[in-house]
């Protein structure tokens, strides 16, 4: 396949635009970023996910579906949803566990930002060969 190393390069570029708006030095505020986009709308929030729609895409054009695709979009939606459910627990309820406020605002180390970087494209290297 010769566009391999062009999809993986794409995914990689698209990571690090996912990590550049998210990188934040708690969890609090990562989710305190994203609710600015949810503010604007659902559907904005969802397109700062591009790297989700470009799997998406690639499973469609190459006709690929095996466990390492299914990996890569399984992780992605668990992302996409536990951010939701902390804003809605953070700023739409206020009905959030005082055990999980005390979590979400411990520091982070930078590097768990790089994990998607560092993960995704193996797995999407291995779902394409």
């Amino acid at each position: 396949m010769v566009e391999l190393p062009l999809i993986i390069l794409i995914l990689i570029i698209l990571e690090i635009f996912e990590i550049w708006w998210q990188k934040a030095p708690t969890i609090e505020k990562v989710i305190s970023q994203t609710y600015l986009y949810y503010q604007k709308s659902i559907f904005v929030l969802f397109l700062t996910h591009p790297s989700f729609y470009f799997v998406v895409f690639i499973i469609i054009y190459t006709k690929i579906l095996n466990i390492w695709m299914i990996a890569i979009l399984f992780i992605k939606i668990i992302d996409i949803f536990f951010k939701l459910t902390l804003i809605k627990g953070l700023y739409q309820d206020g009905d959030i566990d005082e055990k999980i406020r005390i979590v979400i605002k411990q520091p982070l180390n930078q590097w768990l930002f790089l994990t998607g970087l560092g993960l995704y494209p193996f797995l999407l290297f291995y779902g394409l060969i």
